[in-house]
């Protein structure tokens, strides 16, 4: 029977996934039994967070009062298994297999495993999953190579991103140290009939842990090279019978990787602190009530670029000759020369409660509400050591409320649902800035005291209102057979504004002077700008039990978010250009999950097509050397995804996946031109041509522990990632290439108790054979390109106690 499932699944997957997805990772780590040592394996509960390509390998054995440890040690080896991971993304607990949609789930010990803490990391785990990272405000996630829409505080994100269960209106907002992180969740394609804000690419969840009644207490210290230091601590546990309580803090300081030859000093590197602050009330059975406030701030100099290309006509460097300045141009000297810098300075923090409350009639009732606000100040260097642009950027204040109610019905009924409604409050005000210094005519040919020394200042207001109903059913039609249906409808009205101010400093000028200093800096008021939407989005998915272990279904979703505001100065096209139309996106899925081998093999595998029409992205106007929000066409996306893990044998596991992601430019006829080509306009219909859209993603995951003497276990980790050459701007040009690359992540330790502690000693390495690696472009003038540089290799050492 185990081998006729087995050719059942991996014919189905392989078949799905063209038998040519390259070897990827499952995420989890193998927590393994240690044969006459019972403290080192918990062996009470077999249900737990697991890895996006397979849970985590454990040892479940039901030990009975009065067994000794050699039979309890025997039962947990002949219970081997591959543990179900239990999730809540259809609003209800139930294991991810059972789930008919495409998702991954990474846990703490993944996380700790490759030592991933920082947001931008992720994709090196997930797959089908690109984090396109400058710092907190340039930040964005894709999926299945949707969403890389960075920068625009009048645009929401195509990858929803979700806090216990808290929206997160800003991708900048998830750029903190992971701190107590007990599961992640990636759910692909669009997203919206259960989630509060519709999404077109996908949802991200981060579940933290909750306060324990019984005492739980953790600490970390990790050091590293370039002087990375990072600690963590949390503390668990009652108040009393019914009220438990949560603290949890980090400090992170890294010394930063590159050396501005200015002044000697290591930049892209600073400092990051939190903290987490947790009650539970639980006076019964009936009702519990979660609040969680949470503080985090960053104080960086990251988002330092380094040159990548002078582009075609190679003029920005004889532009920086001219004024006497001496760019670092070899990106893998990890040097530059900057006479001002970069500097980041980041506070956010948020307040919520969840409250759960199950009715007489077993009708469950949630309410979810929250508060979260987020600060960005910025400094930004002009990548030269003479004073040509002394700071330039963009600084961000913002504030959200949500509020949420949902009605679940009884589980176990031929009808499942869940309904509810949903509000989004943002006010959100930035400001553009520009100092110019007395080199900027020079550099830039514009007429004398055009530019030089002069200030400019731009406010811009947004404001919105976001209302939605839902609902999703599943009717268990009969044992084998599940259908699920969800609608959501959402209406918002947003308000905006952006004034900009007459400039100020610089000198008097008159003629082709001012004509060039009004048309860069001059006044503008847009007045107000209104925008009003109706977002619908639906799902509907059929699912058939093929047999106890395997599980097949196939979706038709549309998902489809609201239009946005630009909070820039508009060029040539006017206010008009301001506004951006509602992004729309159908999606075809057909997927399969097994478990196999008596649960020691699980391979799930998707076909995918995504069509969207009206792809918001940020262009760049090298006339205002400014960003702005585009409707780029229509785009699609289609491929497979093959994900799986192995017990391979006791102790060792390993799993891979990958995936094949097509995506291209169905329709975009006035793209912005790249600097090779001299023309107002282009045409990328049919090109494969998306910003940081790898056509291939793989990685390949392996771990392995014994037991090596009475009471302590060794283990080791290893984790390598791949993806291919994608284009790191919208205007796809050959000067822009992201060239492919693969990452690999070690880490060895042993576990043992000693002090009456549970310790875990780590010795690791991040990017282990030092890969010169891109993480994102940026357009700058003249035709010219900057990056952001990967981390290189970093050799560390980590000690944490549980007690």
């Amino acid at each position: 029977m185990q081998q006729k499932k087995l050719a059942l699944a991996i014919a189905a997957a392989y078949g799905l996934a063209f038998a040519a997805v390259p070897p990827a990772q499952a995420q989890n780590a193998a927590l393994l039994a240690v044969a006459g040592n019972a403290d080192t394996t918990d062996t009470t509960d077999t249900t737990v967070a697991a890895g996006a390509s397979g849970p985590t390998a454990v040892v479940a054995a039901a030990t009975a009062a009065g067994e000794d440890a050699r039979h309890a040690a025997a039962a947990a080896d002949a219970a081997q298994v591959i543990a179900s991971v239990t999730v809540s993304t259809r609003r209800r607990n139930e294991t991810s297999q059972s789930v008919p949609t495409t998702m991954s789930v990474l846990d703490d010990k993944s996380l700790e495993n490759s030592r991933i803490y920082r947001v931008q990391d992720l994709q090196q785990l997930l797959p089908s999953t690109t984090v396109n990272f400058v710092h907190a405000r340039q930040l964005s996630f894709a999926v299945r190579g949707l969403g890389n829409n960075t920068a625009s505080d009048g645009l929401e994100g195509s990858v929803g991103l979700y806090l216990d269960n808290v929206y997160l209106a800003r991708p900048g907002m998830a750029a903190f140290d992971a701190l107590d992180v007990q599961q992640l969740e990636l759910l692909r394609g669009p997203q919206g009939t259960l989630f509060g804000k519709n999404t077109t690419a996908g949802v991200l969840n981060i579940t933290t842990r909750q306060p324990t009644f019984r005492s739980e207490n953790t600490g970390s210290l990790s050091v590293g090279q370039d002087h990375f230091v990072q600690g963590k601590a949390s503390i668990s546990g009652a108040f009393s019978d019914t009220l438990a309580g949560r603290l949890s803090v980090y400090k992170t300081h890294e010394g930063g990787y590159i050396t501005n030859r200015y002044n000697g000093r290591t930049v892209q590197g600073g400092d990051r602190q939190g903290a987490r602050a947790q009650l539970l009330y639980e006076p019964d059975a009936r009702l519990n009530v979660r609040v969680i406030a949470d503080y985090n701030e960053e104080d960086s100099n990251n988002g330092t670029m380094v040159f990548y290309s002078a582009g075609p006509s190679g003029r920005w460097l004889t532009q920086a000759a001219a004024v006497g300045a001496h760019p670092v141009t070899s990106p893998g000297a990890h040097q530059v020369n900057l006479d001002s810098g970069s500097h980041v300075s980041v506070h956010q923090g948020g307040l919520s409660a969840e409250a759960n409350y199950k009715l007489g009639n077993d009708y469950k009732f949630t309410a979810i509400s929250a508060f979260r606000f987020w600060n960005f100040t910025p400094r930004n260097d002009d990548g030269l050591d003479v004073p040509v642009m002394l700071n330039v950027g963009a600084l961000a204040r913002h504030r959200q409320f949500t509020q949420e109610f949902r009605l679940a019905t009884p589980q176990g009924r031929e009808v499942e649902s869940v309904f509810g409604a949903y509000y989004f409050y943002q006010n959100l005000d930035n400001t553009n800035f520009s100092y110019n210094g007395p080199l900027a005519d020079r550099f830039n040919a514009t007429p004398a005291g055009a530019w030089s020394n002069v200030n400019s200042l731009a406010d811009g207001h947004l404001r919105v209102n976001s209302y939605a109903l839902f609902g999703q059913s599943i009717w268990h039609i009969n044992p084998k057979w599940d259908l699920t249906a969800g609608l959501r409808a959402t209406y918002e009205d947003k308000r905006a504004y952006e004034i900009r101010y007459a400039p100020t400093g610089g000198a008097t000028v008159t003629g082709a002077a001012l004509a060039a200093r009004n048309a860069r800096f001059g006044a503008f008021n847009s007045g107000e700008i209104s925008l009003n939407n109706l977002s619908p989005s639906g799902l509907l998915t059929l699912a058939y039990k093929i047999d106890t272990d395997v599980l097949g279904f196939a979706s038709l979703s549309h998902g489809e978010k609201s239009g946005g505001i630009n909070l820039t100065v508009p060029g040539a096209a006017g206010i008009a250009s301001l506004k951006v139309d509602n992004e729309k996106a159908n999606n075809v899925e057909l997927g399969i999950k097994s478990n196999l081998w008596e649960r020691r093999a699980q391979i799930n595998a998707s076909l995918f097509a995504n069509v969207v029409h009206g792809y918001q992205n940020n262009a760049y106007d090298p006339t205002t050397l400014s960003q702005y929000l585009t409707n780029a066409g229509n785009v699609r996306s289609r491929g497979a995804e093959l994900e799986t893990t192995f017990l391979v044998a006791r102790g060792f596991t390993l799993g891979f996946n990958g995936a094949f992601n097509d995506v291209k430019y169905l329709r975009y006829t006035n793209a912005p031109c790249p600097p090779e080509i001299s023309a107002t306009s282009c045409n990328l219909s049919g090109r494969h041509a998306l910003v940081n859209a790898p056509r291939w993603t793989s990685s390949i995951n392996a771990q392995y522990a014994r037991a090596v003497a009475d009471g302590v276990e060794a283990y080791f980790n290893a984790n390598t990632s791949y993806r291919t050459e994608v284009f790191g701007t919208l205007d796809a040009s050959q000067y822009s290439k992201i060239p492919a690359y693969a990452l690999t992540n070690l880490s060895a330790g042993a576990r043992f108790k000693a002090g009456g502690a549970k310790w875990d000693v780590s010795l690791w390495a991040k990017n282990a054979f030092d890969k010169l690696y891109y993480t994102s472009m940026w357009n700058t003038s003249f035709g010219a390109y900057n990056a952001i540089i990967g981390t290189p290799r970093t050799v560390g050492l980590t000690a944490r106690a549980d007690f």
